[in-house]
């Protein structure tokens, strides 16, 4: 997958993250419980996908091993 791609997943799930957030706060005790599993559940899709961007970031785009080969 593509890193932007991966970037508005990402931004996707922080949204879903921060809107679950919101409704536990205002949720009552008996709807707390629920939200608190969904609310686990999309952080840690939201963490994976940070680590999926992340890695994209770090792998170099182009191969810079052949600069210093000599031709054939």
């Amino acid at each position: 997958m593509v890193i932007k791609a991966l970037a508005i997943e990402l931004y996707q799930a922080q949204q879903k993250v921060h809107k679950l957030q919101e409704k536990l706060e205002k949720a009552d005790l008996s709807g707390k419980e629920l939200v608190r599993r969904e609310l686990r559940t999309a952080t840690a899709e939201c963490e994976q996908l940070r680590r999926m961007v992340e890695a994209r970031k770090e792998k170099p785009l182009l191969r810079t091993s052949h600069k210093n080969e000599s031709p054939l």
